[in-house]
């Protein structure tokens, strides 16, 4: 039903109900019919299915065959190895996960939201889940709208609706009817569930509750959007199928021609087989790209960003577009007086942010006293009297905060920036109040100055021009005349292509038997200034938006409020770059709604700023987006975000400012609701990526070199060069301690200045095949020299002597994979402190179990004499070398 077309009498009997509001009979009735008045939270999962959740992962399947394959064949010891490897992978990515719903549901109130109604007759207050359609409810300001309703008194009214239609100024509520055609941001007669009353006072009747809302028909709606695999399990599902082909292939071909062509015993070949295929498959990948995963969510979580959605931390590296709010991610949402304008005098600026009382005026880069300036003193304490708001400093948090409406809270920071401070002087006193009308639009109140009253009006300039009969300037009270006026407007045109809210003020000394204000007191005024205020841009987003641009990601801000302001902030911003002169600035949906699906596309990936958007449109400029191959990420903070936040590669939700349903709906929580919080957490999310490629390049290196070893050494008619208990400790301890330590390398410094990774790209591509052969080649062919020349003192020395060149040789490749690009030495050869204790665990390890004789019996290793073994780790230092080699000739440039 359209309540809004309808006069507040015939909503009343479309609804059933009376001024007087429902009874209590009706109330179960109703309740039962159409439940309570709440949105049902998302059900948190089950921490058993949490943790089922991380099983799910072809690597972990493959895993779970070799298990099988090697307790069919008696290795016993392999199967608790491969289950325990699974089981702490397993874990760490059910604690990370069960950490980042905790801390998301720290962030959320626990305030049980209140309405005031009038349940037969009488005036009450009860928990806002227990209103139904019919209620009659009051409202006030500061109030929270409890359920959508549709007006039937209002006075005054101005409500708050940037939570859902991201416009952050109020907006005039009044109860006359409308057109139906008229969009759900323009119904003035209608409030919405999850808004709040910047001022006035209202009657109204409920028209929807719970799912029934606008809100809920959002919440509703997230709920048909099928989440899809992310970017990085579909990366580590591709990296899984072709480790197990190459590991499928090679344990294959290496059992045939061992057992036909050499003629090897069946039990030997067959153990030496599956050593390889165990070996070959990396047991410990799933847990070190967990490992990866969960290093960059904790960096992460200290830069203020919370990852819900472990696998979302890498993606954020391949995000190549980033979809933004304004109101409140973007800017402030504070209302801020920039500009002041006195007549007959220079303009001047304003310094300072928010609700902060603290800042300065300038001219000319000059800072002046407003104490010393009369009429600019006249026009401050018209700021600091006509306001019902206040400013209050929380001492714990050391921020200020707003009580009140928003523009008269930005006009008393002005005033106490200028030194005026209402509440402090005794010798003025406010006598009556005329609330701000949206048929006026106007405000006034009258006070008492040392025994002298004066009425003192606020408006919108028009207004407050036509009503003003005088001007006052440094030379004193002159009439209004045609040339002020054309000048003044001038002046107000020049601020609002600025997308500077103008705000007019003006005062008239009263008599003394005035008591009382009424609209007929709203004329002959003199005319004593205006001001431009706007909701600022965050300190620090120019930087991250340039920032981004510099990582090739492109920033778009989707926004519902005007199309004049959104453009100013995207300026003021960097989105928008007015050298770009062949773009379109931005575009409305309106004009969005009149493309047809070619120019929509072009569009889309050619205009940085939407303006005036419903939730529907944010929905499909993402899904456009994506299937042009783009990876999005959504910031917001508004329910009016959440299903874009949903459907996005990675929603990100502000943590403070944010509703519960855009943080159930994002993947990524802002901690700080900080917008360049997102270009750090884009930049661990790169590193991740970067980690991950390099620990599973590593594994893959050392198990291809080991497999090629086998292979070559059978084909040229030598003897299986390794055991299959060499082979899978190798496997267990050198590749299980140095690729964790790999997991923990961080960025260096240039991770922003490349693009993004791209979305397509796998974790293995063609790029690092070449430094893969050279350094899995190399170990082959060192491993096999020094086999043959220890063959001639027996098997035994020279399975020793081929042991430890493989297992050093992996050592040094470890700092070959820090960087795929870098030499060592540019990054530093001790700067992470992890590689280099897992290096000398591993060292200690592999020289004990060849020294110790009790180890070197279990392994079958022959004495090998300290001159040997120091020419043996020398020469496994040749990887190292010419992989520094390799990346100077590649990446000199």
């Amino acid at each position: 039903m359209q309540y809004y077309q309808l006069s507040p009498e015939e909503v009343l009997q479309q609804l059933q109900t009376s001024r007087d509001g429902l009874s209590d009979k009706e109330v179960i009735a109703r309740r039962q019919k159409y439940g309570y008045n709440e949105i049902p939270e998302t059900e948190r999962q089950h921490w058993v299915l949490l943790f089922l959740k991380q099983f799910k992962s072809l690597l972990v399947f493959i895993l779970l065959g070799a298990a099988v394959i090697s307790w069919t064949t008696g290795h016993r010891a392999d199967v608790y190895v491969i289950l325990a490897v699974i089981i702490i992978n397993a874990t760490i990515g059910f604690v990370q996960e069960m950490r980042a719903e905790n801390a998301v549901a720290s962030l959320k109130s626990m305030l049980v939201p209140q309405a005031k109604v009038l349940r037969n007759g009488e005036k009450i207050t009860l928990p806002a889940r227990e209103l139904v359609p019919g209620d009659i409810i009051i409202l006030e300001e500061g109030d929270s709208i409890p359920a959508d309703a549709r007006l039937i008194e209002a006075k005054n009214l101005r409500a708050i609706e940037a939570p859902l239609t991201g416009e952050s100024v109020p907006v005039h509520k009044s109860v006359e009817s409308m057109a139906a055609e008229t969009a759900m941001a323009d119904r003035r007669n209608m409030l919405y569930k999850g808004a709040f009353i910047a001022g006035g006072y209202a009657v109204a009747v409920v028209t929807g509750t719970g799912l029934n809302t606008a809100i809920g028909e959002i919440a509703l709606s997230l709920s048909k959007i099928k989440p899809s695999k992310t970017n990085f399990q579909k990366k580590t599902d591709a990296l899984a199928q072709q480790m197990a082909i190459i590991a499928i292939i090679s344990a294959v071909l290496l059992f045939f021609i061992a057992y036909f062509y050499q003629e090897g015993t069946l039990q030997e070949v067959l153990l030496v087989a599956i050593a390889a295929l165990v070996s070959s498959i990396p047991a410990g990948l799933p847990a070190v790209l967990a490992i990866v995963l969960a290093i960059g969510a904790n960096r992460m979580a200290k830069r203020n960003a919370i990852i819900r959605e472990f696998t979302a931390t890498e993606t954020l590296g391949a995000v190549t577009t980033i979809i933004t709010d304004k109101t409140g991610t973007l800017t402030q949402n504070t209302l801020t007086v920039r500009k002041v304008f006195v007549p007959n005098m220079p303009e001047w600026d304003i310094t300072g942010e928010g609700w902060s009382p603290i800042g300065n005026f300038m001219h000319s880069q000059t800072v002046i006293d407003p104490q010393g300036i009369p009429a600019l003193n006249q026009l401050l304490t018209i700021c600091g009297w006509s306001n019902n708001s206040d400013i209050q400093h929380n001492k714990e948090k050391d921020v200020y905060q707003l009580v009140g409406d928003p523009t008269e809270g930005a006009l008393l920071v002005l005033a106490r920036k200028g030194g005026c401070y209402p509440k402090e002087h005794t010798s003025v006193c406010k006598i009556d109040d005329l609330p701000f009308n949206s048929n006026l639009k106007m405000r006034a109140t009258l006070v008492a100055n040392n025994g002298k009253k004066q009425l003192l009006v606020v408006g919108a300039p028009e207004k407050v021009l036509a009503k003003s009969a005088y001007i006052s300037t440094p030379e004193g009270i002159v009439p209004m005349t045609e040339e002020w006026l054309h000048r003044l407007k001038h002046q107000m045109d020049e601020w609002s292509l600025q997308a500077l809210r103008v705000i007019a003020l003006a005062w008239r000394d009263e008599t003394e038997d005035m008591h009382h204000i009424s609209e007929e007191h709203l004329a002959n005024l003199t005319f004593a200034g205006i001001v431009g205020m706007i909701d600022p841009p965050r300190p620090d987003v120019r930087k991250a938006v340039s920032d981004c641009k510099q990582a090739g990601i492109r920033v778009i801000m989707a926004t519902g409020d005007h199309i004049n302001t959104a453009i100013a902030i995207a300026r003021a911003t960097g989105i928008i770059d007015d050298t770009e002169i062949h773009r379109t600035l931005a575009l409305t949906e309106q004009q969005l709604l009149t493309l047809n699906e070619q120019e929509f596309e072009h569009v889309v990936h050619t205009t940085n700023v939407f303006a005036r958007l419903t939730p529907n449109m944010k929905l499909r400029i993402a899904e456009k987006l994506q299937a042009g191959g783009e990876l999005i990420a959504m910031t917001g903070d508004g329910v009016n975000d959440a299903p874009a936040l949903k459907r996005a590669d990675v929603g990100v939700a502000m943590g403070i400012m944010g509703t519960d349903v855009a943080r159930d709906a994002a993947k990524v929580v802002l901690a700080d609701d900080n917008f360049s919080t997102i270009v750090s957490a884009v930049e661990e999310g790169r590193i991740v990526f970067n980690n991950a490629r390099q620990t599973s390049f590593y594994l893959l290196t050392t198990n291809f070199a080991e497999i090629t070893t086998l292979l070559m050494c059978i084909l040229s008619g030598l003897p299986i060069p390794l055991t299959a208990t060499q082979i899978l400790w190798l496997n267990l301890v050198t590749d299980g301690v140095s690729d964790i330590s790999l997991a923990t390398e961080s960025g260096h410094g240039d991770i922003l200045k490349q693009k993004p990774v791209n979305p397509q790209e796998h974790i293995l591509n063609p790029e690092v095949l070449p430094f893969l052969f050279i350094n899995a080649g190399l170990m082959t062919l060192l491993t096999i020299v020094a086999f043959k020349w220890f063959l001639p003192e027996g098997i035994e020395k020279a399975r020793s002597a081929a042991f430890i060149i493989m297992a050093f040789c992996q050592l040094y490749n470890v700092y070959n994979m820090r960087s795929l690009k870098l030499s060592i030495f540019q990054i530093g050869l001790f700067t992470n402190g992890y590689v280099t204790a897992a290096t000398i665990v591993s060292i200690v390890i592999q020289t004990a179990i060849i020294k110790v004789p009790v180890l070197a019996e279990m392994f079958h290793f022959a004495s090998i004499d300290a001159i040997e073994f120091i020419t043996l780790v020398l020469a496994s230092s040749g990887v190292l070398w010419i992989g520094e080699l390799y990346k100077l000739i590649r990446y000199r440039s």
